[in-house]
């Protein structure tokens, strides 16, 4: 009997330790990398007024006054679209990288027409930052995000 009952608990043991282990992964590919959480939030936008369908181009150039020129070429989605521009999303701080991201918005048509994306081409002045602090900017539009770095030196 006492046999039995070693033999019954060394069994049980073996079984159990096997328990937390899981058999070997198969090896896969590198993990992809997690997107790099947003430090801002979206700033209000006026009623009828949206992002862009897509973004094409972007490029940021330094502005004699110390702020930056901003110009993307862009498409809605579709004729009429009016008032495009960029709207900069609110920051509590500076972000840490030096690229602030600013949507690129339009007010929509009040009657829809035709919807085949129609390009347009958006240049402003932005100096709102003035002191250097800018190394760049991300474009943001409904599908997609156009990084444009601000050249050395400027």
């Amino acid at each position: 009997m006492r046999t039995s009952i070693v033999a019954a608990g060394l069994a049980a043991c073996f079984i159990l330790s096997g328990c937390g282990q899981s058999e070997p992964a198969a090896q896969s590919a590198p993990a992809a990398e997690a997107p790099k959480k947003s430090l801002a939030r979206q700033a209000p936008m006026y009623a009828g007024q949206e992002q862009v369908l897509s973004i094409q181009s972007g490029s940021v150039k330094a502005a004699s006054g110390g702020g930056v020129d901003l110009e993307v070429k862009a498409s809605t989605e579709g004729a009429g679209w009016t008032q495009v521009g960029f709207l900069p999303r609110v920051y509590a701080a500076t972000p840490p990288d030096g690229i602030y991201e600013v949507d690129v918005v339009a007010q929509k048509p009040a009657t829809p027409g035709a919807t085949d994306p129609t390009p347009v081409e958006v240049k402003s002045a932005w100096d709102r930052y003035t002191d250097g602090r800018v190394k760049g900017v991300k474009f943001i539009s409904k599908t997609n995000e156009v990084v444009a770095i601000l050249p050395e030196g400027k």
